[in-house]
């Protein structure tokens, strides 16, 4: 989302001055300077030893901050997240993207088609794994440019995640799914419905949205006046030249992710409840996932708008939020469950935009009660999913 990409160059160029500070003073160390002798004849050449010292502090903090940050940004783990991956495959997306798709969890029940949020992959999903994937069949993908999945030019749009999306879903080889997606994934999940309604109608048997909203997230996120004020000359601007600078985005991205600055800069997508692992496994993603795509996805979402998608569609949601969310805030939940015709909300206590890690028994035991009243179970046929 863009704040939280914001936020991240805000605090990696903060890093960067540290390396650059932690650079030049133990050159300038090396070089020492000549001062006139105590007894005024001739000069002598001295090094000042806290240049030596400091400089090496702050290279040692640019390589290794992020071991002493991490535990004070958040609580010790009693059940750690980690980038776990299973078999999968690929499958041909839209506009020659290629799709990174796993199938997990039991054979029997309406297959939960999960979709991540941007900048990540569907290794976020490892709580889901484990739990909703004890009772429900999860198909779970990469988004096209991040994780295992490939895009070409041109392909990082919502309308070309939508119907990546489609092909994804009926890749699972079973007539009606569950589609659920957080942030950008439940964008996506719009876009599919305001797009391609007749195939909803036919082939979607619940929706569920998390932690998302319904229209240019600098409208319903913190500061938005201020943000949308910046759009034009200084964010656009800005992440234009991160997609044409890529290497040394990338480069930049990881020299925060080890001085912990990228730690700090997703904190802020984090509210009460969040566990060391939780932070970690959320900015690796963010990190090792190409700067580029990210900020031409984060370009695509400027001018998106789904008002309304779901007005006209008989099809269940679930709208779950979260009451700290300050990147798509609460009010956007309401907003798109009062535009659906069949919808509840539920916004959950403590919790900000990644609040499906923070407490994830809780969002899934609102995902399990809703897909129980859906319908009657399905046997998911499993070398259909991964046909290739």
């Amino acid at each position: 989302m863009p704040l939280v990409a914001l936020l991240k160059i805000v605090f990696g160029l903060l890093s960067l001055l540290v390396l650059a500070a932690g650079g030049y003073l133990v050159w300038s160390w090396w070089h020492g300077a000549l001062i006139p002798a105590a007894d005024g004849v001739g000069l002598i050449f001295v090094r000042d030893d806290w240049r030596l010292w400091t400089g090496l502090g702050l290279l040692a903090w640019s390589l290794l901050g992020r071991v002493v940050l991490t535990p004070l940004l958040a609580r010790a783990d009693t059940d750690p997240t980690r980038p776990r991956r299973e078999a999968g495959v690929a499958i041909d997306g839209e506009g020659g993207a290629s799709l990174y798709v796993e199938h997990r969890g039991v054979a029997t029940g309406l297959p939960l088609v999960l979709t991540h949020g941007w900048g990540l992959d569907s290794t976020i999903w490892d709580y889901a794994s484990r739990d909703l994937g004890q009772r429900h069949p999860l198909v779970l993908w990469d988004l096209p440019g991040l994780g295992r999945s490939r895009v070409k030019a041109g392909g990082v749009s919502l309308p070309a995640f939508a119907e990546n999306l489609r092909k994804v879903a009926e890749s699972s080889g079973v007539e009606r799914v569950v589609l659920i997606g957080h942030s950008i994934g439940g964008m996506t999940i719009q876009t599919l419905a305001r797009d391609y309604p007749e195939w909803v109608r036919d082939h979607v048997a619940g929706i569920v949205l998390i932690n998302t909203t319904f229209t240019n997230p600098l409208r319903t996120m913190i500061a938005s006046p201020l943000l949308l004020a910046l759009r034009k000359p200084v964010l656009e601007p800005v992440f234009h030249l991160m997609a044409w600078l890529q290497p040394l985005a990338w480069l930049g991205a990881w020299q925060s992710y080890l001085s912990g600055s990228a730690h700090i800069a997703n904190r802020f997508g984090f509210g009460r409840y969040v566990t060391r692992s939780q932070l970690e496994h959320t900015t690796l993603l963010a990190t090792r996932n190409p700067p580029g795509v990210q900020a031409r996805g984060n370009l695509a979402m400027f001018d998106w708008d789904a008002t309304g998608a779901l007005a006209a569609l008989d099809v269940p949601v679930l709208v779950l939020g979260g009451d700290l969310d300050i990147i798509t805030k609460a009010e956007a939940s309401r907003a798109i469950a009062g535009q659906a015709v069949t919808a509840e909300v539920e916004v959950i206590e403590g919790v900000n935009h990644m609040g499906f890690l923070e407490r994830a028994p809780v969002y899934h035991g609102a995902i399990d009660a809703f897909v129980a009243g859906l319908d009657r179970p399905q046997v998911v046929t499993r070398n259909a999913v991964f046909a290739e």
